[in-house]
């Protein structure tokens, strides 16, 4: 990616290389932030987003859709992936109450039109949107859960403890991505990553094994950026040695990119 021709001052992050695991459709808008930033944008994914192996698994959660007050949604992903099923019923019923993991979720719901949203300020995660007091609760209430094959169940093991009854309404699936890691290894090599950021476990994991040994040799020895300390854990546990944990989302890694890049 070329760099833009603004001044240096407002390029803060001109001259740095960044390896974005993201899958493609999220990748996209992340590389072109970095390039608006003068960055160098490199792209190889962690995993990639495919339909849920059974599709009728989705249709069948929405039929209940309309006796819910609460509708869920664990990630941008899954705002992404379930509304086009349910705007092919007839929308969102009145009354719904719907609430994000996050403020990555939140702006992709409030891009489709969605007003009124609940959403941590600070964490993305399911323990912060938990502790909200509007779900603390929702005994006897019907919520809807949008969310990815093998994910976390904290949040339908909590909400079920408190009396809810939780609809699974599976949306996605991650997959390992058949990318070929070549081009990116001899970048890296010859000095030209400067920093990787990863925004989940699985992500990370698949990056992992995509790269091989010599790969993961080079991945370990740079700056990792990381949205949440559960990342950073795994991520030092599978022998990273510089991680760098950021503010949520990817407004909160960018700003950290930036501060890096002001200090090499």
């Amino acid at each position: 990616m070329q760099a833009s021709t603004r001044p240096a001052a407002v390029l803060p992050l001109k001259g740095l290389g960044i390896l974005v695991t993201r899958p493609r459709s999220q990748a996209e808008r992340l590389m072109a932030e970095i390039a608006r930033r003068g960055g160098t944008a490199w792209w190889l994914p962690g995993l990639e987003i495919e339909p849920p192996a059974n599709p009728a698994v989705l249709n069948q959660a929405l039929e209940a859709l309309p006796q819910c007050q609460w509708a869920i949604f664990v990630s941008p992903t899954a705002v992404e992936q379930a509304w086009p099923a349910i705007m092919a019923r007839g929308g969102l019923p009145a009354g719904l109450r719907l609430a994000a993991v996050g403020r990555g979720t939140a702006r992709e719901l409030a891009a489709r039109g969605v007003t009124e949203i609940l959403a941590p300020s600070d964490q993305a995660d399911s323990e912060a949107l938990l502790a909200l007091p509007q779900l603390a609760a929702v005994e006897g209430l019907r919520v809807i859960l949008f969310r990815g094959e093998d994910g976390r169940t904290l949040l339908a093991e909590v909400l079920t403890a408190r009396g809810a009854q939780v609809i699974h309404a599976v949306c996605y699936r991650r997959v390992r991505p058949q990318a070929d890691p070549g081009a990116v290894l001899k970048a890296w090599r010859a000095g030209r990553i400067a920093a990787v950021t990863v925004f989940s476990r699985d992500s990370l994991d698949g990056l992992f094994e995509l790269l091989g040994t010599q790969g993961q040799g080079l991945l370990q020895q740079t700056p990792l950026f990381v949205p949440h300390p559960r990342i950073a854990e795994h991520a030092r546990q599978l022998g990273c040695t510089e991680v760098i944990v950021t503010p949520a989302g990817e407004a909160g890694v960018l700003a950290a990119l930036e501060e890096f890049a002001a200090c090499v």
